[in-house]
């Protein structure tokens, strides 16, 4: 394992710890579905998105896991129970956590095997990006919670602590 990918690791799984948490905060399976006037993609649909995102560009592309995105469907679903969507977010963390110890020095310091939005993109900068992702969607998703149940409780997301891990 790199320094980079061990890093990278750590960020999307606490991220992805946190937005577990976030799920769990919902009072209901019905309220991580809705949304609120302006807002277009429920927590829900935004849980889902971000694990299809890293099972894609993580699992599938540099691990060969041999899932197969449905990104449509990640937006389109508008019910379901959390514990569906729990599951997912487990199973992506399980996905990070195998492939980004395998990756080399030298895959993260060539291109990303795949083109994105039509470019070539440094395969390490790639996965910058997806830690970007992440952390953004995370942050709307708090931000709906707490619109939608009109509670203003903290899920603990992103601890700094975390970052000390060895």
């Amino acid at each position: 394992m790199t320094a980079m990918t061990d890093a990278v690791r750590l960020l999307l799984v606490r991220e992805l710890e946190a937005f577990a948490r976030e799920i769990e905060m919902f009072p209901t399976d019905d309220a991580v579905w809705r949304t609120v006037p302006g807002i277009t993609n429920s927590a829900g649909n935004l849980a889902l998105h971000v694990c299809g995102n890293l099972k894609h560009f993580v699992g599938a592309v540099l691990g060969n896991s041999g899932y197969i995105r449905d990104r449509d469907a990640e937006f389109s679903r508008t019910d379901g129970n959390r514990s569906l969507i729990l599951r997912e977010i487990r199973e992506t963390i399980d996905v990070v956590s195998r492939v980004l110890p395998e990756l080399s020095e030298a895959t993260l310091e060539g291109a990303y095997p795949q083109r994105v939005a039509g470019v070539e993109v440094p395969c390490g900068r790639w996965l910058m990006h997806l830690c970007a992702h992440l952390a953004f969607h995370l942050g709307q998703a708090g931000y709906l919670r707490r619109m939608v149940t009109r509670e203003n409780r903290n899920s603990g997301a992103v601890p700094v602590p975390v970052l000390a891990q060895q």
